[in-house]
């Protein structure tokens, strides 16, 4: 018998009643209006909604939130606005100076405002090195809290996935507001209605 064996056994001859692991029953947060608390959530960490209603112009929308941005990334069909794709880059290093990207999220939190979005580009540094971040998700795919965000994603398969809620921020330093200390200056997330 092996040292780990023996040590299991002795752990397993000391261990008294096992009992079954009880239901965890969460009284978590909804909201009767999903779109309104997701919005007022994201607006006060810093970022914007903007609502894309069909038969809407996507780009004319965008120009209209970004109208300074040059440089444009997106590999979204139909996103006509963008400049350029990031998935035909060969090196990272090539996304710097990008003023904007337009990525797809899977849905957002209304509790927060956060939206998760899984990597459905080259190079995940797009979503931090761009000056700005416009996120397209569907209306209905918004969630009252993180404990349905995460039910949500589990058991789902994707090589990266994070949350985003508004524009990289910091306050560290003196106390003093700093929006892209380590990511996107300005998030704004649009609704497709």
């Amino acid at each position: 018998m092996s040292t780990k064996d023996d040590i299991l056994s002795r752990i397993r001859s000391h261990t008294g009643t096992r009992c079954e692991q009880p239901e965890i029953v969460l009284d978590a947060i909804t909201y009767e209006d999903k779109f309104k608390q997701f919005s007022d959530s994201l607006e006060a960490a810093g970022g914007q909604v903007a609502v894309w209603q069909p038969g809407d112009d996507i780009d004319t929308l965008i120009r209209s939130h970004f109208p300074e941005a040059k440089r444009i990334g997106s590999n979204l069909a139909g996103i006509t606005v963008a400049t350029f794709d990031p998935d035909s880059l060969s090196d990272p290093r090539e996304l710097d100076k990008t003023d904007l990207a337009i990525v797809e999220g899977c849905f957002g939190v209304a509790e927060n405002g956060a939206v998760w979005i899984t990597q459905q580009v080259k190079f995940k540094a797009l979503y931090f090195i761009s000056t700005a971040l416009a996120i397209i998700i569907d209306k209905d795919a918004l969630v009252n809290n993180m404990h349905e965000a995460y039910q949500k994603i589990e058991g789902t398969d994707y090589r990266y996935g994070f949350f985003v809620s508004g524009p990289s921020k910091t306050a560290d330093i003196e106390q003093a507001l700093v929006l892209g200390a380590h990511g996107p200056m300005k998030v704004l997330v649009v609704l497709k209605g």
